[in-house]
């Protein structure tokens, strides 16, 4: 009886680390390598104000919420978590009309309202983050209301009056979006620099920006690695053998993520993510980029 039940005991233990093992693997857009090289550790970026460190990242239930739902930032928010009311924020005496953690169009006209007064450089995403928590601090210190980050009613009457009604390009704009300034590891050589800041991916050669993108990541749950890589192949027409989904002009960086063109990233913008790939929207300035790449160019991902 004893050796029977320590039989079983070991074979639940293999079927679990089986089990783990196999859901570690699933976070790639294409083929998976058993082992694939870790990324070189990436020095803070003095543009955005944090660490781009894989080990720096924290997960979205133990930092403020990023707009695009990342979950990393350097100020400080009404509530803690995406998945928080704003009854939860900063002052329980203060009721919140929008506050850190919440998604609806009022947030998508808030942000527009902000990018109309040169306070959030960013597309419109209706989450409500650590990028229009910062904003919102800061109309609320120019504007001599008490500054906590949530929108209350004196704060947003005071939006209202300064701004006017977004237009339907302005709360989804076609346009691309703004650079961010170049991490210091994309300064020198040949490099894809890709900022999940400003969601954009800049082609730069010694320190020059050549091209310019608009960038798409992965979930909460298929991340997309930060660090310094390498282009070690690259495919113009490639299908995922893990989700059976087209991948035309992949380059590949890190095991099976790759940067390459989405037609559902074209299709639905930020309302989707990837499998840990960075998906381009613009097929064409992709084209003109996957000419332009060799393997072995530099790709550096951060905050």
């Amino acid at each position: 009886m004893y050796r029977q039940n320590r039989q079983r005991v070991i074979a639940r233990a293999l079927g679990l680390a089986t089990a783990v093992a196999l859901a570690a693997t699933a976070t790639a857009c294409g083929p998976q390598e058993k082992n694939p090289a870790a990324p070189a550790a990436l020095a803070p970026s003095s543009s955005a104000g944090t660490s781009a460190s894989p080990e720096a990242s924290a997960s979205a239930s133990a930092s403020p919420s990023q707009d695009d739902k990342s979950g990393e930032s350097a100020s400080p928010t009404p509530s803690a978590s995406k998945s928080a009311s704003p009854s939860a924020s900063a002052s329980p005496t203060v009721r919140y009309v929008m506050a850190n953690g919440d998604e609806s169009e009022k947030v998508r006209e808030l942000q527009a309202r902000l990018k109309q007064l040169g306070l959030l450089k960013t597309a419109p995403t209706g989450f409500y983050g650590s990028k229009t928590t910062a904003a919102v601090r800061s109309f609320q210190g120019k504007h001599g209301l008490t500054v906590s980050g949530g929108v209350d009613e004196a704060t947003w009457r005071k939006v209202q009056s300064v701004s006017r009604k977004p237009t339907a390009d302005e709360l989804r704009p076609p346009t691309t979006n703004e650079v961010d300034a170049p991490h210091p590891s994309c300064m020198e050589g040949r490099v894809m620099c890709i900022s999940k800041e400003s969601r954009t991916l800049a082609w730069m050669v010694d320190g020059k920006v050549l091209s310019t993108m608009d960038v798409r990541f992965g979930s909460e749950n298929t991340p997309t690695r930060e660090g310094v890589f390498k282009v070690d192949r690259k495919e113009k027409d490639w299908t995922s053998t893990l989700y059976h989904t087209a991948m035309p002009y992949s380059m590949f960086f890190s095991g099976g993520q790759a940067v390459h063109y989405s037609a559902d990233f074209a299709a639905r913008g930020y309302n989707g993510a990837s499998h840990g790939c960075v998906n381009v929207r613009d097929k064409g300035k992709l084209a003109a980029l996957f000419g332009q790449v060799n393997v072995g160019d530099k790709v550096v991902v951060y905050w």
